[in-house]
């Protein structure tokens, strides 16, 4: 009987400790999910601020450029036609560059989001596929 006894005390104190150890670790892990999904958030809209910012500030450059082209256009015209003709097309030119430039900034901006949905898709199956079986009692 002392045998039997000593066996059913042995295997029940591990099967507590093994649940309590189980639980923390679900603790432990939602706890970082979540500080994982804050962090990603906010990363997320610093990107998408970054964008916005960035479109902000070449709205003045583009106007500033028409004005320009405009300016440069009217004092020229007075010498020559093909002049005036180079002129809009550097204007043009200028457009599409700043155009491929916030082209490039929005990219960018999607693709570090995306990254980050990835990061958070990862860790997220990682957590699920890490998740410990329960022992049935």
């Amino acid at each position: 009987m002392g045998v039997t006894s000593f066996f059913k005390n042995l295997f029940g104190t591990a099967k507590e400790t093994t649940a309590a150890l189980s639980e923390k670790a679900e603790a432990f892990t939602e706890d970082a999910m979540a500080k994982v999904k804050e962090t990603a958030n906010d990363v997320a809209d610093k990107a998408e601020n970054a964008f916005d910012d960035a479109k902000q500030a070449a709205a003045p450059l583009l106007d500033k450029a028409d004005d320009f082209a405009d300016k440069a256009k009217e004092t020229i015209s007075n010498y020559s036609d093909k002049t005036a003709e180079a002129l809009e097309d550097t204007f043009e030119n200028v457009k599409d560059h700043a155009k491929n430039a916030m082209d490039k900034v929005e990219n960018f901006a999607e693709d570090a989001k995306e990254a980050i949905e990835d990061k958070m898709e990862d860790f997220t199956s990682k957590k699920t596929a890490a998740e410990p079986t329960k022992i049935k009692e």
